[in-house]
């Protein structure tokens, strides 16, 4: 777990764990499978996954005056609405992914080089709240992360009932298909006895 004795590590602490679960998604996906929109405001997996990056790349780079040598997947000052919530065809789930930890090693660098109460600049927030400090831009993205990959958990159980935050630890009761089948019923007949 590391030491989390102070402020910063117990942020970093819980900004990677929400990274890692968020990739983990991907993990044995078909390319169709992440891209394929199970919502009907299109959520996917690799969508998720892109917007995410570009988000951290922006609010530890830009906003710090730190911006990254990586060209950003989508130009934001050009883009349609939406476009960092999808990969284009030729955005593998590969390059998507390396994006991201690229991504993961600039924030971190900026985390470790400045102090939590280094002041920034965020342009698309209320002029009000236009110059964070550190700490509170962290505190705002582990949380948008961290709503993200609770979207990236109902998706991924859509596309083939995986569940969890990672490989080997799991975040429900462990039981068969046949018990959660049976479960589900039992919900659904509460439900239905409720006026539509």
């Amino acid at each position: 777990m590391g030491d989390l004795t102070d402020r910063k590590s117990v942020l970093t602490h819980y900004l990677q764990r929400q990274r890692d679960a968020l990739v983990w998604k991907l993990d044995g996906l078909t390319e169709r499978q992440a891209r394929t929109p199970l919502t009907p405001t299109g959520t996917n997996l690799l969508g998720l996954v892109k917007h995410v990056a570009n988000v951290e790349y922006g609010y530890f780079g830009e906003v710090f005056g730190r911006p990254a040598a990586d060209p950003m997947l989508v130009d934001f000052a050009t883009a349609d609405d939406n476009d960092d919530f999808w990969a284009r065809p030729d955005e593998r789930i590969a390059d998507v992914i390396a994006f991201y930890r690229r991504a993961w090693v600039h924030a971190d660098a900026t985390i470790g080089a400045l102090p939590l109460d280094a002041v920034g600049t965020v342009p698309w927030w209320r002029e009000e709240r236009r110059h964070p400090t550190l700490h509170t831009v962290l505190v705002h993205h582990i949380q948008e992360l961290a709503r993200h990959a609770g979207h990236a958990d109902i998706v991924r159980e859509l596309i083939d009932s995986q569940v969890g935050i990672g490989p080997t630890l799991t975040n429900v009761p462990d039981h068969d298909a046949g018990w959660w089948a049976e479960y589900t019923a039992k919900l659904r007949r509460i439900a239905e006895s409720f006026p539509g």
